[in-house]
Parts: C-alpha cells; sequence; structure tokens
C-alpha cells in the first residue's frame, strides 16, 4: 500500500509537469512574439491560463498524497521515488510527443530505475 501511495504521489506530480508546461505553453502563445517574464501583462496572461492553475492544483493533491507517504515512511525511502517523474516524463515526451531522446538520457533513467529498484528492496520504516 505504501509504495502504491508513493507511485500516486508521483503520478499525480508528473501529470502536474506536463499540465504546467502545457499552461506555459499557451502563456508563450499568446504572448509572441515575447515571452514569458514577471511582468504586468505576462502576469495576467498567466492568471487567466486554465492549464497553469490545473497544474498547481495537481501539485497540491500530490503534496498531500506525500504527507501521508511521510507519516508512514522514512524519507530517505521515499524521496528517491520522486525520481520517478523523471522517468514518466521521458518516456511522454518520447513516446506521446515523439521527442527524440538522447542514448546517454535513456542509460541516464536506467540507472534511476535501477536506483528505485534497489531502494524499494529496502525496509522502509
Amino acid at each position: 500500500m505504501l509504495i502504491a501511495m508513493i507511485l500516486l504521489s508521483v503520478a499525480l506530480a508528473a501529470v502536474a509537469q506536463l499540465t504546467l508546461k502545457t499552461g506555459m505553453n499557451h502563456v508563450n502563445d499568446e504572448l509572441a512574439p515575447a515571452t514569458f517574464s514577471l511582468s504586468g501583462r505576462s502576469l495576467r496572461v498567466l492568471v487567466g491560463q486554465p492549464f497553469v492553475w490545473g497544474g498547481l492544483f495537481l501539485f497540491g493533491v500530490s503534496a498531500l498524497v506525500w504527507l501521508v507517504v511521510l507519516s508512514r515512511a522514512s524519507l530517505s525511502f521515499a524521496y528517491p521515488f520522486a525520481a520517478l517523474t523523471y522517468v514518466s516524463i521521458l518516456l511522454f515526451d518520447h513516446f506521446v510527443l515523439n521527442e527524440q531522446v538522447p542514448a546517454l538520457r535513456w542509460a541516464g533513467v536506467a540507472c534511476i530505475a535501477l536506483g528505485i529498484f534497489l531502494i524499494s528492496r529496502t525496509p522502509h520504516s
């Protein structure tokens, strides 16, 4: 059950990142040819972007699930699982967005996955 809660938190965080990225793409499209900055117009466009609000909401839900995880596991066990967001985002980029992913990046993600597997085999309290 603990691993499921960790994976839920990680999945929500990854979806939150993708949602925020989508929102910021919309913001930049609306600001074009300018790009986002901490200025009045940029901030007004940002505040009006539903994907940004959705991403922030998902981060909030992820944080609530993470609090449950932290109440049940040591931080040194749970926190490395957060690296699964890198893995899931890379897979999304490659298989959904058809982005080219260099071999060295795949190797790095394989190391992350191996490390998380090893950590998952240890006691968690």
